[in-house]
């Protein structure tokens, strides 16, 4: 695997988190969309950030990796910049389904990025609702492929989700 994380450090305690570039990088955006996808089985998901420029980045990752997975098709409802409670409102209002939520804190010296995932029912996954499969993918190196152009999902700008609540 290019660019190996430690899985035990960075997919922990309800959450994908790491200190940016050390811990973390973008493409664990990729890997991390692309299982919960195939975890999930989720045709449809919701995402969004808090708006800083680094969590933008792993945002743009993240839906990149989620539409490739495998051939689910994975339609992706990108929010742009929200808030938990805004996510959490779209996720019910395109019919209960799964999605995550992307954050930077810490200064311009030392970062960290987090992704939080939540299943259609917007509960958090916890270690025993994916999380640990989706460590144990990462780490074996069973992440999804990127697949073709016919077989892939799309993603969506859906900001009216945000600005309507």
């Amino acid at each position: 695997m290019l660019n190996a994380i430690a899985t035990d450090t960075v997919i922990r305690d309800g959450r994908i988190a790491g200190a940016f570039p050390d811990e973390i990088h973008e493409g664990v955006a990729w890997w991390v969309a692309a299982c919960f996808v195939v975890m999930s089985k989720a045709r449809q998901m919701a995402v969004a950030h808090d708006g800083h420029p680094t969590t933008a980045e792993f945002h743009r990752r993240f839906c990149r990796g989620a539409i490739n997975a495998q051939h689910l098709g994975c339609q992706v409802s990108s929010l742009g910049t929200a808030d938990e409670a805004q996510l959490l409102h779209a996720m019910k209002a395109l019919g209960s389904v799964p999605g995550a939520w992307l954050t930077t804190t810490g200064d311009g010296e030392r970062l960290t990025i987090t992704i939080c995932l939540y299943d259609a029912d917007g509960q958090p996954v916890t270690e025993d609702t994916g999380l640990a499969r989706l460590r144990e993918m990462i780490a074996s190196d069973r992440v999804p492929i990127p697949v073709n152009d016919h077989a892939k999902g799309y993603i969506t700008e859906r900001r009216d989700l945000v600005e309507a609540r």
